[in-house]
């Protein structure tokens, strides 16, 4: 069912609790409670996080950062849910006393007379144990059914989407298929955050823009349908440390391509690694098209760029089933650098938002040590993927 649709038809959603990877729609209120529905101008429909249970308050804190108390009366309804579920049909009765900090929680209710607080007239409450599972799944079939690349073309007519994919030198062009039951996000401009990503639709993604697909691949891989995507427009910056400002947390970089410098902010959900030399010059190899393996290429041990699509530490979704490992993969195994550590020439490439006009791009990846990918390649910006954020990225993880 399409979920704009749902939006349409019912009173509230089952948000994206904890950035779970699907969302749900709720049944009406009235549904819900089991009694007739309220006016929908004296609804109000708090969600967040569980942040104290204190007596008969349960005080959440919002996406947004608010805090709100909700004050569980005797008429309350209390019911668990698990994560994924389309309706509460098999959500079971709780007592306040099982609600826990951590927990995400949708209230139904109406504003107190204080005006600060919401009387809950229904309290859906799903766990954060099994939230955690949940995510802990969706990221494996993230891997193992997860294609990615650049948006080459769009047809809203037919609901598909070319996208090219570039692994260890060779590029594939993929169709993803999608129907009106795909799941459809868009990053926003200035948050690298799975969590910021909106409700979307097809005719919003264009040429250029990075996306990731999860669905069933047919046996060549070259076609996929959609159960869901997510896409933005991101940057790709290639170039050199102009320097570093640690109390500003941002890196000045001369864009090799503009010629220009550029500002770049590092937030705490930017993901700042090193590649190895013999590393680095192993893929820029592969970026010229030659093998590592050909006779008189040097192999300097195991290159993490050999690890397979399920290697240990990785937490990127959209790692690709079959053949060549993904770059993407042996990220989580670099090397950590901090800003202080970069120096001035240091060579660096760079995925990062849009910014918007009173905010810099944010730094999703920033990889140094890649003076022979850029010697290489003036596109080996483009091995980054947005997607390559470790905790706290791709999947919402708190």
């Amino acid at each position: 069912m399409n979920f704009n649709r749902i939006l349409r038809v019912l009173p509230c959603p089952l948000l994206v609790l904890a950035g779970l990877t699907s969302f749900s729609p709720l049944p009406s209120i009235a549904q819900a409670q089991g009694a007739q529905a309220p006016s929908p101008s004296s609804v109000t429909k708090p969600f967040g996080t569980v942040k104290l249970v204190d007596g008969n308050t349960i005080t959440l804190t919002t996406n947004s950062g608010s805090e709100v108390d909700v004050l569980v009366q005797d008429s309350t309804r209390l019911v668990k849910t698990a994560p994924g579920q389309k309706d509460l049909k098999g959500a079971t009765p709780i007592q306040l006393k099982d609600v826990q900090v951590g927990d995400r929680v949708l209230v139904l209710g109406t504003a107190a007379d204080d005006g600060k607080s919401v009387l809950g007239s229904t309290v859906i409450v799903m766990k954060k144990t099994d939230i955690a599972d949940k995510q802990q799944h969706d990221r494996e079939d993230w891997q193992k059914r997860g294609m990615g690349g650049l948006v080459k073309t769009v047809d809203p007519a037919t609901g598909t989407i070319t996208i090219s994919s570039s692994v260890a030198g060779s590029t594939k062009t993929i169709a993803v298929h999608t129907s009106e039951r795909t799941i459809v996000r868009r990053y926003s401009p200035d948050s690298v955050k799975f969590d910021d990503a909106k409700l979307g639709t097809i005719d919003q993604i264009k040429a250029g823009d990075q996306l990731r697909a999860r669905g069933n691949q047919n046996p060549g891989g070259d076609e996929l349908m959609a159960e869901e995507i997510v896409s933005g427009t991101f940057r790709n910056i290639a170039g050199k440390v102009i320097s570093t400002q640690p109390g500003k947390n941002t890196v000045s970089i001369l864009d090799l391509l503009t010629k220009k410098p550029v500002i770049v902010q590092v937030t705490g959900d930017s993901q700042l690694r090193k590649l190895p030399e013999f590393a680095a010059q192993r893929i820029a190899l592969r970026l010229r098209g030659i093998s590592p393996e050909t006779p008189g290429v040097p192999t300097a041990g195991a290159s993490p760029s050999s690890g397979g699509e399920n290697a240990p530490g990785t937490r990127s979704p959209g790692a690709r089933q079959g053949g060549g490992a993904d770059f993407q993969q042996m990220l989580a195994r670099l090397p950590e650098v901090k800003l202080v550590d970069l120096q001035k020439d240091d060579a660096v490439i760079v995925v990062a938002t849009q910014g918007t006009e009173t905010s810099a791009p944010s730094a999703i990846t920033l990889l140094s040590g890649v003076e022979p990918l850029l010697t290489a390649s003036p596109t080996a910006a483009s091995v980054l993927s947005p997607w390559s954020l470790g905790s706290g990225g791709d999947l919402g993880a708190q």
